[in-house]
């Protein structure tokens, strides 16, 4: 795993950096990152502003929960000077979730120069909630 953004990604999760609003939005933190940078684990909270007619929350959060978690990984495995950017993210959802706690887990399964490939969960009180499987690119800043 590169050095750079992964002591990036532990200060946020040790609470020293401010979390991306997006982040703060889908009320993330990051509890875990194993030191082979192979597995990350997130909680985010489901709030009332984020439901559906049907009292569920939304898809489209769920899916943006799963695209945060699966990009976070991502970023753990960056050089200083690159960030990512999701090509494509595949969500299959399982059943509904409610307003509380989720967790959220990203798995590598494949890390290339310009792409990764991520799989990520999304769990609410013990349940499968939703599935998701993120391509990933990796964008060097030009200089």
């Amino acid at each position: 795993m590169k050095n750079d953004m992964s002591q990036y990604v532990r200060r946020v999760q040790r609470g020293e950096l401010p979390p991306p609003p997006i982040t703060t939005t889908l009320g993330g933190r990051i509890l875990s990152l194993e030191a082979d940078g192979s597995r990350l684990n997130c909680e985010y909270v489901g709030v009332e502003r984020f439901l559906n007619p049907a009292g569920q929350l939304q898809g489209g959060i769920l899916s943006a929960m799963l695209d945060d978690v699966t990009a976070w990984l991502v970023t753990a495995t960056l050089d200083e000077h690159e960030h990512c950017a999701t090509l494509n993210l595949n969500t299959s959802f399982l059943r509904p979730a409610g307003i509380g706690p989720l967790r959220a887990n990203a798995t590598l399964v494949r890390r290339r120069k310009g792409v990764c490939n991520v799989n990520g969960e999304l769990w609410q009180a013990d349940k499968l909630v939703a599935t998701a499987v993120a391509v990933c690119m990796v964008v060097r800043a030009r200089g």
